[in-house]
């Protein structure tokens, strides 16, 4: 297919996507659940997972390969719009609030996920036949472990702030773990690359660059940028153009190293000055990035995930063991580390079952690691249904903890730390 046969096939799937992410989100929002779920069951619903097996010969006609390449560009538009939003939402100063408590838990919510991925897929290995064919062993189970140690920092940015908790202690300290977990966790994804190379250099690449980049945004881009926003004589269009070539340019950088574009994105909203002149700013961009173009990434992760195969016993079992582990792992081991550094046992379990969802992130690390010849399609349908469970369970679960903590204090006043930032 030509460029220009591409280009009306690409409009056509855009509006067949965001018209069933509207239909589905409208649905995921009356049951109480966020919009990124809406648009993560989308995407699966779009593949060969319902229509790829009710109408194949519509799916392929509505996604042929050219097609599924432009879907991939511009969902990593709508990703790297949506991190930047991420950075900006995050309070830096949630990292100095609690630190020990920050570092047991992104500690414990890390280390104890790898230990348990590494375990389960030597399990899935030798049982499951999940390893694709060429791959070591050795690299198929560190990427389960990174895969299952990731947070979807994005999607509990969003839930925690549709659902004001932002200045509550367990949202806070939440997405300080969560923002730890990623930087952490994409570090990791880098050094399994490497490992899947044969060769040190993407692992030296990976940190060597993410340390400039970082020195760089920090002290070069942040006062350029805060400039423009505090120039009066700069057009808000201005400063679109400014933030969307400081944006790119971010993602373009750390997509090169090894980091991923979503690294980039989420560092420059960390740096971004707040004011009302930035802020007129996002509320441009952002509609853009996470209403447009986001549900083409989940489209396009769910064009290559096959929950048919979950037809095979094993593989299923395998997958609910997986779901398990994900959950024990993160969602435990986070709880045990926040009660060990003396948070209530209401904030502890909160900011368990925050960092537990995988949403969003974990889609993004199946999709390097699909692109880099390391996962097998039954492995991808496996770990998607991982991310969907731990997603999905996130605000129905807080809202259970609310109504019991509610009646628990129906004769009192509820505990400080449930209502502010403050211990």
């Amino acid at each position: 297919m030509s460029a220009v046969e591409a280009a009306p096939a690409f409009f056509l799937a855009a509006v067949v996507i965001l018209a069933a992410c509207r239909a589905v989100n409208a649905l995921a929002v009356r049951l109480g659940q966020p919009p990124v779920v809406g648009e993560m069951v989308t995407g699966v619903l779009l593949g060969p997972s319902l229509l790829g097996l009710v109408a194949p010969g519509v799916q392929e006609w509505l996604f042929p390969d050219s097609v599924r390449t432009l879907l991939y560009l511009g969902g990593q538009i709508g990703l790297v719009v949506y991190m930047f939003g991420a950075g900006c939402e995050f309070r830096l100063s949630a990292l100095k609030e609690g630190r020990k408590t920050v570092a047991a838990v992104s500690a414990a919510g890390t280390v104890v996920p790898l230990a348990l991925g590494v375990g389960v897929s030597v399990l899935g290995a030798n049982w499951a036949g999940i390893l694709k064919p060429g791959v070591s062993p050795v690299v198929s189970a560190a990427f389960v472990a990174v895969a299952l140690a990731i947070t979807a920092f994005p999607m509990m940015a969003r839930i925690i702030t549709e659902r004001g908790l932002g200045n509550t202690r367990f949202g806070s300290l939440a997405l300080a773990c969560g923002a730890l977990d990623d930087v952490l966790a994409w570090i990791l994804l880098a050094l399994v690359l490497g490992m899947h190379a044969g060769t040190a250099g993407p692992i030296a690449t990976a940190i060597g660059g993410g340390v400039l980049f970082v020195l760089l945004v920090w002290l070069v881009v942040r006062r350029i940028v805060a400039k423009v926003m505090a120039n009066p004589r700069v057009s808000v269009d201005q400063r679109m153009l400014v933030t969307a070539m400081f944006l790119f340019g971010a993602a373009w950088f750390t997509d090169v190293i090894g980091l991923y574009a979503v690294f980039g994105a989420f560092v420059l909203g960390l740096v971004f000055p707040r004011g009302e002149a930035a802020d007129t700013v996002l509320a441009r961009i952002m509609p853009v990035g996470r209403v447009v173009f986001l549900p083409l990434f989940f489209t396009y992760s769910g064009l290559n995930t096959r929950f048919a195969l979950l037809a095979d016993p094993k593989l299923l079992l395998f997958a609910l063991v997986c779901i398990a582990v994900a959950v024990v792992g993160k969602l435990g081991a986070s709880w045990g580390a926040a009660r060990m550094t003396g948070e209530p046992q209401p904030v502890a379990l909160r900011i368990g079952v925050l960092v537990n969802a995988r949403g969003l992130m974990q889609l993004v690390a199946l999709n390097v690691g699909l692109s880099a010849g390391i996962v097998s399609p039954a492995l991808f349908t496996v770990l998607v249904l991982v991310a969907l469970v731990t997603t999905i369970m996130t605000s129905p679960v807080l809202g259970w903890l609310d109504k019991r903590d509610a009646r628990r204090y129906a004769d009192g006043e509820m505990p400080e730390f449930l209502l502010s930032g403050r211990s």
